[in-house]
């Protein structure tokens, strides 16, 4: 592995250390939250902040397997792996969105307010956008499906963090509780092509 290679697998290290602990932070803090305000979204915030986690800690190991000096076909393993693992927990957000918008709109869900609930979406819709560019630099650079679809992830968080931030804003001004839900499923459009992508390109390698 030459210099150049060497250093993109660093930094794809550190950038999924940064998302594995702000993954535990979220989960941490949207429990918290989902206790004091009793949210369902909060609920479900968390469950897809666990499955990000997941995702983080795979992707983790398999950069770790190429920064450890392992020959080719080890590398390899590791990336089909992962890109597996990844593309599952794909699948699972993909079923996450669509589960909590459905059912916020057939039970007429009204966001709830929580400042620690607000906190976070908001941090997140920050940091998010962020992580997955960084994600999706790295793996034009050492090659990661894995690593582009574990980008798609982040970018779901960021994402589901702006449709409970809009939620809140647009039910406490106009009462339209329904912005959310209506906004996540037709994100979902985008998240089941890039999910299909990511299932076609685990099954071939």
């Amino acid at each position: 592995m030459d210099t150049s290679q060497a250093a993109a697998v660093h930094s794809g290290i550190r950038i999924e250390v940064i998302t594995v602990i702000w993954m535990l932070i979220e989960l941490v803090v949207s429990i918290s939250a989902r206790i004091v305000a009793g949210s369902m979204l909060l609920i479900a915030f968390g469950l897809d902040s666990l499955i990000e986690l997941i995702s983080g800690g795979i992707l983790l190991w398999r950069l770790g397997v190429e920064s450890h000096r392992g020959d080719v076909e080890r590398v390899e393993r590791a990336e089909h792996t992962a890109a597996r693992i990844v593309a599952i927990a794909l699948v699972l957000l993909c079923a996450y969105v669509l589960i909590s918008a459905l059912y916020g709109l057939i039970v007429r869900a009204q966001p709830e307010s929580s400042t620690l609930g607000i906190g976070i979406a908001a941090a997140a819709v920050l940091i998010m956008p962020y992580l997955a560019l960084v994600k999706r630099r790295v793996s034009r650079r050492i090659q990661s499906k894995a690593l582009a679809a574990d980008a798609v992830s982040s970018i779901t968080c960021a994402y589901m963090a702006g449709t409970v931030l809009a939620g809140l804003v647009f039910n406490a001004l106009f009462e339209w509780w329904w912005v959310e839900n209506i906004a996540a499923l037709v994100f979902l459009i985008w998240l089941l092509r890039e999910t299909w992508e990511a299932l076609n390109e685990a099954r071939s390698a």
